[in-house]
């Protein structure tokens, strides 16, 4: 073999060689190109998960917001009724009683009033025999009425008249009076 050829063979050596090289250079780098996608896709899915994950607890912090606001408000205008609801009735109660005093200085009122309640009692309990129980003040008032009371009572419910005793004994707290202890029990 003489300088050529040995020479041919040696360029067709490093040749292959290199073809060799260049073949496994692309192996490895569309590897490494594999390798870098299906990583970057792994990170972009874990972001996402995580983006998404942030985004629902920040949704679910908004609605339990709104719910706690709707439900803060929903309380305050609960609030604002019971107190007007209370406002009222106190309102009411002052002024029934400021009406009551008022009926107990005209006796006829006063009269008519305290045998409405008597039937209204006795229609209530229906019982054949009633003790009952009136302020001192109001004694001779109350047993000028008892008689009409019993029948009034027994004509609307079809009975006998019912027999009603007077507590002499026992009798209700006196009315209220606008200098006397506020906290001192008052019919």
């Amino acid at each position: 073999m003489n300088d050529a050829d040995v020479s041919k063979q040696i360029q067709q050596m490093v040749a292959f060689i290199r073809q060799e090289a260049e073949e496994k250079a692309n192996e490895i780098s569309v590897s490494a190109e594999e390798e870098f996608n299906i990583q970057k896709m792994q990170i972009v899915e874990n972001d996402k998960k995580k983006i998404k994950q942030e985004f629902e607890r920040k949704t679910k912090q908004v609605e339990v917001k709104k719910k706690i606001e709707y439900s803060t408000q929903l309380n305050a205008s609960r609030i604002k009724f019971l107190q007007a609801q209370d406002d009222m009735v106190t309102s009411m109660r002052d002024s029934a009683s400021k009406e009551l005093l008022n009926a107990s200085h005209n006796k006829n009122t006063y009269r008519k009033l305290i045998r409405d309640l008597i039937v209204q009692s006795l229609m209530r309990l229906r019982e054949p025999s009633v003790l009952l129980r009136c302020r001192e003040i109001d004694l001779s008032l109350v047993e000028s009425a008892i008689e009409e009371a019993k029948r009034e009572y027994a004509s609307k419910i079809q009975v006998q008249a019912p027999m009603v005793n007077i507590d002499k004994k026992v009798f209700l707290p006196p009315p209220p009076s606008n200098g006397g202890d506020p906290h001192r029990p008052s019919w």
